[in-house]
């Protein structure tokens, strides 16, 4: 047992694991506006990037395309790479859950995103760095959009 899963757990039994897969996108700057970048806001008025499971005989990129263009509705995703991959703990249904998410940098050139309601998607919209840096609601995400912006950066034209 980990030492983390002795803190969460009070050292009680071992965490599940998890493995889910997510997408940071982008849209490169124009002489209007910035570099921009794709949040989603779930049904609790959380800011965050698209993600979910890994399915079976998927690879993480896959899935990581897959639940993008699935919870943003944007079809022309250009994969260019990981990005970083993260990892948490929670409590569901009282059973403990370590949480693995590995994200990747996308970038759309066309088409406006729209939320897939039916999953709790209530909104999707477009963010300059800074912007986004603030309205994202947990440190650990801060972290993947500052490394998806430094790569952003450096595969510039």
């Amino acid at each position: 047992m980990s030492k983390e899963e002795r803190r969460v757990t009070g050292g009680k039994g071992r965490a599940k694991k998890e493995v889910s897969a997510g997408g940071v996108v982008f849209r490169r700057a124009d002489a209007a506006q910035a570099t921009r970048y794709l949040l989603i806001r779930d049904s609790y008025g959380h800011w965050g990037f698209p993600k979910g499971h890994v399915e079976r005989g998927e690879t993480a990129a896959q899935a990581a395309q897959r639940e993008t263009a699935e919870e943003t509705g944007l079809a022309n995703l250009r994969l260019l790479g990981p990005v970083e991959t993260i990892d948490w703990y929670f409590r569901l249904r009282g059973k403990l859950i370590h949480k693995y998410c590995h994200f990747f940098l996308f970038e759309s050139t066309l088409g406006e995103p729209s939320p897939q309601l039916d999953e709790g998607i209530t909104e999707c919209r477009w963010f300059s760095l800074d912007e986004a840096q603030t309205e994202l609601g947990y440190e650990n995400a801060r972290s993947v959009l500052r490394h998806a912006g430094e790569l952003a950066q450096s595969l510039a034209p």
